[in-house]
C-alpha cells in the first residue's frame, strides 16, 4: 500500500496550511473545509464551468471554486470569483460579464472570517 503524500505543488501545499492557520485563528470553518478540498488527489480535485456559477451564484455573491475555474457555456453575472487556478478564456469570460477574478490568498486576506462566502463543487 502505498502511502498518501498530498498535492506536490509547493504553491499549494503553502496555501493549504495558510488557509488551516488562518481558519484556525480566525475561527472560519470555511477556510479549513477548503484546505480539504484542495488536500485531495488530483483526480478528486474540482473543476467547475462557469454554466454552473450561471447557474447557483446571484449577481453580487462572493464565490470560492477549490480548484480550477474552465470556460463552457454563457455567463453573464458579475461575481467575485475566487479560484486556485482558472483557463484563460474563463478569465475573459468573466471579465466581459463583468465579474473580477481574485486568489484564494487574496480572498483570505480581504475577508478573513470568510463571510459571505459560497463555495462551488
Amino acid at each position: 500500500m502505498v502511502k498518501r503524500t498530498g498535492p506536490t505543488n509547493i504553491y499549494l501545499r503553502k496555501l493549504i496550511h495558510k488557509l488551516k492557520k488562518e481558519g484556525k485563528k480566525n475561527e472560519a470553518g470555511i477556510y479549513l473545509y477548503l484546505a480539504k478540498l484542495l488536500n485531495r488527489s488530483t483526480r478528486k480535485r474540482v473543476e467547475v464551468n462557469l454554466g454552473k456559477l450561471q447557474k447557483y451564484a446571484k449577481d453580487g455573491d462572493t464565490v470560492v471554486i477549490p480548484g480550477k475555474l474552465l470556460a463552457s457555456n454563457n455567463f453573464n453575472k458579475k461575481l467575485t470569483i475566487s479560484v486556485w487556478r482558472y483557463s484563460q478564456s474563463a478569465r475573459e469570460k468573466a471579465e466581459k460579464a463583468g465579474s473580477t477574478i481574485i486568489s484564494i490568498e487574496e480572498l483570505l486576506e480581504a475577508n478573513p472570517k470568510g463571510s459571505n462566502v459560497k463555495i462551488i463543487i
